[in-house]
């Protein structure tokens, strides 16, 4: 397990002067400054944001190109076809860009590739398909900008292309390569003046719609009918809660609450969440998974099915069937998650990057169990399978090592890799597994600190400053996520007087503490709770990273701190 140290923010801002401009405490004008909220202009934002803050589409360099090609097109009735992808935010984008062009009267249908049989992204089968099925206008989301070859043979069939995207585009010596399409649209290429290059794809398709929609006066309801996909999608493809993505989420889990959408009514209903009240945690935790298990262990189009569902009794068929996929899906990551942890243990507990192989792992779920690793160890992991052709891999890093870079310097054992700093995919010969492994070990220049956990405290706070106000203030920060983290508090020296394991799965601990100057408050813990059960017998008093939240139970209220971190004394 991985060692932790705590730190305390320390970034400087006269919280009192925020506090009373806002009618906040100082406390959340401190968290807001931890997560760089500076300046008049981003506090309003942060608090008070809303849809029409969102930049203007228009920004997106080659957009007004895509509504030309896209209205022409549509008008001439050539057949439209959608390439997605078959994650949440490949068919979020999809579902949005279908959706928008049924609206609007376009000949569309769409393809999405498959995980195994095709890889990521349009390819030549596709294009080979469309072409042989007489569709004119291909159109990308959520993938097309690395397809340079791809769309070239679609450009000398003589076929159309528009390219959505919004991952990182091919350089080769510091020179841009854009895919020769009709039509590139994708905040992260050169002179695009878009302000918020970090949103997801169904994001920039969303934007197109907002414009396609604006050229053929369909009322602005329509495009905000499809918000709630847009904010699944940034969540889901763990895009930053910052600005324009915290608005949209936001906004997107308000909008959920009243979607007609039977697909996400019913994948919420079969998973016991409360529509009108969904946090981002729900969607990054339940339904997103849901919505991934298609594409994971079956087809991604069932999904799409589901979105796109128009009566109940369908809904409810496939929300049913992408919920049990999904349970099947946790059962295998968690008997992989402990083959791993047993390997990295008895074989490699001495490595500053783990490799593990687990030849019979679904080759869809190396992803997932190497994020486990890296967070049980605080180490880089990479997961291997066995594919069609040799070996075939998924790794997640920490901060500290470039894990894109550390698989170029080993470029020369790889037969397909692609990535960024903390993930990046990856195919190797079987035969080059351990010097894959000894090598990348090599090269790691990582130190025993590297692997110890920073867990950081927005405010040392006594319990004696939580109130009901304030635990309800915290709850303007929401959405809660990569960027914008749920604001983490400590406190020391808590006696512990007693405490209790509870839960059908003994997988809570009701802890009661008392503070130095006499203010009981219990506290909860959730994991294994016969572990912290045997850690606390005969210790006295306890340290805690918290969160505080208000407990109701058969009509009373009393304030509670849910703990996330502790040290025993």
């Amino acid at each position: 397990m991985a060692a932790e140290k705590w730190m305390v923010q320390t970034k400087r801002a006269d919280f009192n002067s925020i506090a009373n401009k806002y009618g906040i405490s100082p406390v959340t004008a401190r968290i807001m400054r931890n997560r760089d909220v500076v300046g008049d202009q981003d506090i309003e934002q942060y608090l008070f944001g809303s849809l029409k803050d969102l930049y203007d589409p228009g920004l997106l360099k080659d957009m007004d190109l895509a509504v030309e090609i896209l209205t022409e097109k549509i008008q001439e009735g050539k057949p439209i076809r959608i390439i997605g992808d078959y994650d949440i935010d490949g068919v979020c984008s999809t579902y949005i860009l279908y959706t928008a062009l049924k609206q609007i009267g376009a000949k569309v249908d769409y393809e999405i590739p498959d995980r195994i049989k095709d890889g990521y992204g349009i390819n030549e089968n596709i294009i080979k398909a469309a072409w042989a099925e007489g569709i004119d206008t291909l159109l990308t989301c959520d993938n097309g900008i690395a397809a340079v070859e791809e769309i070239s043979s679609a450009k000398t069939l003589g076929m159309t292309v528009v390219v959505t995207d919004h991952h990182e585009v091919l350089k080769i010596e510091e020179k841009e390569i854009l895919p020769p399409a009709d039509a590139v649209v994708d905040p992260k290429q050169e002179g695009c003046a878009y302000p918020n290059p970090e949103i997801c794809g169904a994001v920039v398709a969303w934007k197109l719609v907002k414009a396609l929609y604006k050229r053929h006066s369909v009322p602005e309801k329509r495009w905000e009918e499809l918000l709630p996909f847009a904010a699944i999608a940034t969540v889901g493809d763990v895009m930053r809660l910052q600005k324009e993505n915290r608005i949209i989420v936001k906004q997107g889990l308000k909008a959920i609450g009243r979607t007609g959408n039977y697909g996400i009514r019913k994948l919420a209903e079969k998973n016991n969440l409360d529509i009108e009240h969904l946090s981002a945690y729900h969607i990054g935790f339940v339904i997103g998974p849901c919505l991934n298990a298609g594409g994971r262990l079956q087809t991604a189009k069932l999904a799409l099915s589901l979105l796109l569902a128009k009566t109940e009794e369908e809904a409810d068929q496939l929300a049913r069937e992408l919920k049990e996929l999904n349970d099947e899906r946790k059962d295998l990551t968690l008997q992989g998650t402990k083959e791993a942890c047993q390997q990295a243990e008895e074989l490699y507990s001495q490595d500053k990057v783990l490799v593990v192989f687990l030849p019979d792992c679904h080759e869809s779920l190396a992803g997932i169990i190497a994020g486990r690793l890296r967070e049980i160890y605080q180490k880089p992991a990479l997961v291997l399978t066995r594919a069609e052709e040799g070996l075939k891999g998924s790794g997640r890093s920490i901060e500290e090592y470039h894990m894109f870079q550390g698989l170029v310097e080993v470029r020369d054992l790889l037969t397909k890799f692609g990535g960024h700093p903390m993930a990046a995919g990856f195919s190797l010969k079987e035969e080059n597994l351990e010097e894959f492994r000894r090598r990348l070990n090599e090269n790691a220049r990582l130190t025993e600190e590297d692997f110890v956990k920073k867990i950081w405290i927005d405010v040392p706070m006594p319990l004696e400053y939580i109130s009901e106000s304030l635990v309800k203030e915290l709850e303007q920060l929401e959405p809660f996520g990569q960027g914008n983290e749920k604001p983490q508090f400590a406190q020391k020296d808590l006696r512990i007087r007693s405490f209790r394991v509870m839960g059908k799965n003994k997988n809570v601990v009701r802890i009661s503490l008392v503070t130095d100057r006499g203010l009981p408050m219990d506290g909860l813990w959730f994991g294994d709770g016969e572990d912290l059960a045997r850690r606390l017998e005969g210790r006295q008093f306890m340290d805690a990273v918290y969160y505080p939240g208000i407990n109701e139970y058969n009509g009373n209220r009393s304030l509670q701190i849910v703990i996330k971190n502790y040290k025993l004394k």
